[in-house]
């Protein structure tokens, strides 16, 4: 929290300013320890416009995985943890995550547990996080927890820039095609057609389309636009639905070649949360159903729901996976099989997590090879369709004369 202050110096100078700290005490005693002597101190107001807009946008992961490295490094160095989060919450430039860095050490300063404060926002720390602190705290190794689970974030967001590398080209070749067809259809078509409609011939059946289409364009833009806005809108607020969810999820890992990478992406994602679960020492159900809570797709999530409840029940972890061959391949119930076996699950589970993130690797490197062509051939059509559409009439112009 920010401090607006009103101080005397040792001389009786009066200064004014603005000071950070967790609570109106410890902005009084940080005063005093720079020889001032507060008479007026009051918290400030943070709604301003900036923000606000970082309240709705929320903590970015990248600022959580900094947060979990620094924290463990100075714990590692014997710094208090109330004492090490008001540091943090000084560095941070995030006003939303400053504030909550702050209530968190005011929390842990009134007698509650690390994770009971980080509890209080789940939105920024997961179900996944808030485990892994209790069982650091359970253990005494907290700096060692808290390092796990900042390499564990580097990889989550390494996999996540992957992702959007992977849905960003095509993206990019959607929206070159549709601003190519614009152009097209608003402004090239329309000047062909006034110098094809000079001849009495009657057009050819391909000029006539292109016309056509080009006149329906600039005579319904306004609706066309306005029917394509209102279908994203609603199917937005569709897929927020658990039906609409559920929907998405199964077609995504369905559709062709994309669907592959989808199935790779939440395997890597599913043995990476658990490895790391598992080897924290949180037992077996209670990894998978916090895994679930935080795998992504309601398809997986059902699957890991499944195998939480057969495993209470003492059936092997692996048995279970394997009743879903549509979903989770024979390597990776064969490397959880081994990995019961012999007692080392987070291990197995480690290897599979790089094979997979080597699939998705291989795949995001070579989407461009392939979406490259397809940019190729769908462009040469189209110019080839509206060459045939003005070479034609023209030709059959020419050989009147």
């Amino acid at each position: 929290m920010k401090f607006n202050y009103q101080a005397r110096t040792k001389n009786g100078k009066i200064e004014t300013g603005t000071i950070e700290a967790s609570t109106r005490k410890g902005a009084i005693d940080v005063l005093h320890q720079n020889n001032l002597f507060p008479t007026a101190i009051k918290e400030t107001s943070s709604n301003n416009f900036f923000s606000r807009i970082n309240y709705f946008q929320g903590v970015p992961l990248k600022e959580i995985t900094l947060f979990s490295r620094e924290l463990a490094t100075m714990l590692d160095s014997k710094v208090p943890l109330a004492e090490a989060l008001d540091s943090l919450g000084h560095q941070t430039r995030n006003i939303d995550f400053q504030n909550k860095i702050y209530k968190i050490s005011m929390a842990i300063r009134e007698g509650s547990t690390f994770s009971k404060a980080l509890s209080i926002y789940p939105k920024d720390f997961s179900s996944f996080y808030v485990s892994m602190v209790r069982s650091g705290e359970a253990s005494g190794n907290l700096s060692e927890v808290l390092d796990r689970v900042s390499i564990h974030l580097e990889k989550d967001c390494e996999l996540r820039s992957k992702t959007l590398s992977a849905m960003m080209y095509p993206s990019i070749v959607l929206s070159v095609f549709i601003l190519i067809f614009i152009v097209l259809m608003v402004y090239v078509v329309p000047n062909l057609t006034e110098v094809l409609a000079t001849g009495n011939r009657e057009l050819p059946l391909i000029t006539q389309l292109i016309i056509g289409l080009s006149d329906f364009f600039k005579q319904w833009w306004i609706a066309i636009i306005g029917s394509l806005a209102a279908f994203a809108y609603l199917l937005k607020r569709y897929l927020r639905t658990k039906e609409g969810k559920r929907i998405f999820d199964q077609t995504s890992l369905r559709v062709p070649i994309l669907g592959r990478f989808f199935k790779n992406l939440y395997l890597a994602r599913f043995a990476e949360n658990f490895s790391v679960l598992i080897a924290a020492g949180i037992p077996i159900a209670q990894a998978l159903e916090i895994t679930a809570d935080i795998i992504g797709n309601v398809v997986y999530r059902d699957i890991i729901i499944e195998c939480r409840n057969r495993v209470i029940k003492g059936e092997p972890f692996s048995s279970v996976l394997d009743r879903f061959p549509e979903y989770i391949p024979s390597l990776f119930v064969q490397m959880a099989s081994v990995g019961e076996r012999t007692g080392r699950i987070s291990n197995t589970l480690t290897n599979i997590v790089r094979f997979y993130q080597r699939e998705i690797d291989t795949f995001v490197d070579g989407l461009s090879s392939i979406l490259e062509p397809i940019l190729i051939i769908g462009l040469a059509l189209m110019v080839g369709i509206l060459v045939a559409a003005v070479v034609l009439p023209l030709y059959q112009m020419s050989s009147t004369f």
